[in-house]
C-alpha cells in the first residue's frame, strides 16, 4: 500500500487540536467529569468524558458534532496544504450515531434541526465545497472502516487525495442504554483491569488526509501499510476472539509484517467486561511468544469511548508517538486480566521509547465489525536515550 498520511486534526475532552490532545494524553490528563449535557439525576452513572463547549447556563445545543468535525477536517487539511476547497476531494466520515443528539433536542425541546443535517454532507459542502462526501454509521470501528475505503480509493486510482474523519457526541438515549447495561455504575474507564466496571462515553472528532505516495511535494506524518476489515456477526454486543484474531492476522499479512515487527499496539480497550478479555485473548494468540515485545496502551482510560472516531484517534496518536518517542499510558490499570498478563503495558505518564517504527491500531464495534490498521513511521522521530 502506497498511501501517506499528510495531515491530521483532532478535538476531544482533553484538547482542541492534535497537539493539545497528544500532550494531554502523554501527561496523563483525563477528560472525566460530572455529566454536563443532560440531567444526571435520572441515571446511576453520573460521569462522562465530554467536550465542555456549551453556552453558559445551557445543558446542550444542537450540531456540536458537526462543529467538531468541521474543526478537525480544517486542521487536517491546513496541515496537508489543501486549504479550504475540497471540491475534488472525497470526504469519508465514520460515526456511530451521526447527529442523533440534535434530533433528540429537536424532539424534546423543539430545537431547530433539519433532517439533511443528520448526516454531515450538507455542512461539509457549505464549509469546504465538498461534493463527494459519504457518512458511514458503522459502530465503534466506523472511522477505520472509512480509512480502509479511503485507502482503496487511492489504490484503485480513483483519487490522489482523500479526507477521512470520525466523530461522535453523547446522546441521552445511548447514555441511558449503557447505564442500564452495567451491573454496577462505572466511575471511570479502566481498560484491561480486573476491577473494571464498564465503559463511559466520550466525545470527539478526528480527521486525516490521505495522499498517494508519489504525489508531488507531499509531506508525511506516516505511511498507512494496511487496514483489514471483517464482520464476524457473532453477537450484537459480545465480541468474538476468533473474529478479532482474523482481523489482526489479515492486517499483518496485508502489510507484509510479522508480529515481531510491531513496536506499538494501540488497543481498543473499552473497559467492558467482555471486550477487553476477548481482545487480549486474540492479541495474545496472534503474537504468541512475541507478545511481550511491543508496547501496548489504551487511550479510552483518558478520553472515554469516543465511539466512531476512536480508531482514527488511536491512529493519529500512534503516528505522533512514533515520531516523538512519547507514548501515553493506560491509566487505572492496577492488575491486568489474565488474558493480558504478559502484555507490556505502558503504565507511567510521558513514557519515552526508542525506535518505534511500526504500530498496530485496533477498533472493534457492535455486531462483530472488526478493523485493524498498521502504520509506519516515515520521518526520523525524537527518541529518548
Amino acid at each position: 500500500m502506497s498511501v501517506l498520511v499528510t495531515g491530521a486534526g483532532a478535538k476531544a475532552s482533553i484538547g482542541g487540536d492534535v497537539d493539545e490532545v497528544f500532550d494531554s494524553l502523554c501527561a496523563g490528563r483525563s477528560g472525566l467529569a460530572e455529566l454536563r449535557g443532560f440531567d444526571a439525576a435520572r441515571y446511576r452513572t453520573r460521569h462522562a468524558y465530554e467536550i465542555d463547549d456549551r453556552p453558559p447556563g445551557r445543558r446542550d445545543r444542537p450540531y456540536r458534532a458537526t462543529d467538531w468535525l468541521l474543526s478537525a477536517v480544517g486542521e487536517a487539511t491546513r496541515q496537508a496544504g489543501l486549504g479550504e476547497d475540497l471540491g475534488d476531494v472525497p470526504v469519508l466520515v465514520g460515526t456511530g450515531l451521526r447527529e442523533l443528539r440534535s434530533a433528540e433536542l429537536a424532539w424534546r425541546d423543539g430545537a431547530a434541526f433539519g433532517v439533511d443535517r443528520l448526516h454531515f454532507g450538507t455542512a461539509l459542502r457549505e464549509r469546504f465545497g465538498a461534493v463527494q462526501s459519504h457518512t458511514f454509521s458503522n459502530a465503534c470501528s466506523a472511522s477505520l472502516h472509512a480509512l480502509a475505503l479511503g485507502a482503496d480509493l487511492i489504490e484503485a486510482g480513483e483519487s490522489d487525495t482523500v479526507v477521512v474523519a470520525g466523530v461522535d457526541t453523547l446522546t441521552e438515549s445511548m447514555y441511558g442504554l449503557l447505564d442500564r447495561v452495567h451491573m454496577e455504575p462505572p466511575q471511570r474507564v479502566q481498560p484491561f483491569d480486573r476491577a473494571r466496571k464498564g465503559v463511559l462515553m466520550g466525545e470527539g472528532a478526528v480527521a486525516v488526509v490521505l495522499r498517494r505516495e508519489d504525489c508531488p511535494a507531499t509531506g508525511s506524518l506516516g505511511r498507512l501499510r494496511s487496514v483489514s476489515m471483517n464482520c464476524d456477526a457473532h453477537h450484537v454486543t459480545a465480541p468474538d476472539p476468533a473474529g478479532i484474531t482474523e482481523a489482526v492476522r489479515e492486517a499483518h499479512d496485508r502489510a507484509g509484517v510479522k508480529p515481531a515487527d510491531i513496536d506499538l499496539v494501540m488497543l481498543h480497550g473499552t473497559g467492558t467486561l467482555l471486550n477487553d478479555e476477548a481482545e487480549a485473548a486474540a492479541v495474545a494468540t496472534v503474537f504468541g511468544e512475541d507478545v511481550t515485545r511491543p508496547l501496548m496502551t489504551a487511550l479510552k482510560s483518558m478520553t472515554g469511548h469516543t465511539s466512531g472516531g476512536s480508531g482514527l484517534l488511536s491512529l493519529i496518536v500512534a503516528l505522533r508517538a512514533m515520531a516523538t518517542g512519547r507514548v501515553p499510558a493506560t491509566l487505572g490499570l492496577d492488575e491486568p486480566v489474565a488474558e493480558a498478563g504478559r502484555f507490556r503495558f505502558v503504565r507511567e505518564r510521558d513514557h519515552r521509547a526508542t525506535e518505534l517504527t511500526l504500530a498496530q491500531v485496533d477498533a472493534f464495534g457492535f455486531g462483530g465489525v472488526n478493523t485493524v490498521a498498521v502504520v509506519e513511521r516515515t520521518q526520523k522521530g525524537r527518541t529518548a536515550t
